[in-house]
C-alpha cells in the first residue's frame, strides 16, 4: 500500500493535465487494493460538459474496469473538495473513502450541505493531503486566466 500522499500524487498530475488543456486543474484517482484503477481529470470544456469533473470521469471508469456500480472497497482522491453534484455522484458508488487536497470554499459540497453528511454513512474522509500543492495549482490557474 501506498501513502495518501503517493495517490494525491497521482491525483494531481491527473490535474495538471487539465490546467494544460485549459479546463480547471482538478485531478482524481480511485484506488482499491493499493492499486489505482482509475483516473480523471476535469474535461467539461473539452466535452461542452458541466458533468465532466474529474470525479465522475474517474468514477466510471472504475465502474466500467470493475464491471459494477458500486465501489465499496474503493477510496476517491480528488485534489480538491467534491462539488454538491460529484458528492451526490460519490454518495451512490458507495465508496469506502473520500480523500481531497485543498476545500473549496465557493464550489465545495460544504458551502450547501453545511454540516450534513453528503456521503454513504459507512464512508469516512481524509483532507488536507497535500492542501498546499493542490490549492496552487488552482490559484496558479485563475491568476493566468484572469491575467
Amino acid at each position: 500500500m501506498m501513502s495518501d500522499e503517493y495517490y494525491m500524487q497521482q491525483a494531481l498530475r491527473e490535474a495538471e493535465k487539465a490546467y494544460a488543456e485549459g479546463e480547471v486543474p482538478v485531478g482524481a484517482v480511485v484506488v482499491t487494493g493499493g492499486k489505482i484503477i482509475s483516473r480523471g481529470y476535469n474535461q467539461v470544456e473539452k466535452l461542452s460538459d458541466p458533468t465532466a469533473h474529474a470525479e465522475i470521469i474517474a468514477l466510471t471508469s472504475a465502474f466500467n474496469f470493475l464491471g459494477a456500480k458500486y465501489l465499496p472497497d474503493a477510496s476517491l482522491y480528488v485534489t480538491v473538495e467534491p462539488c454538491l453534484m460529484c458528492a451526490g455522484a460519490i454518495y451512490w458508488s458507495k465508496l469506502s473513502r473520500i480523500v481531497w487536497g485543498a476545500d473549496d470554499e465557493k464550489n465545495g459540497h460544504a458551502r450547501i450541505t453545511g454540516n450534513n453528511w453528503p456521503f454513504h454513512p459507512k464512508a469516512t474522509i481524509s483532507k488536507g493531503i497535500l492542501a498546499a500543492e493542490c490549492a496552487a495549482l488552482m490559484k496558479d490557474f485563475f491568476r493566468a486566466r484572469r491575467g
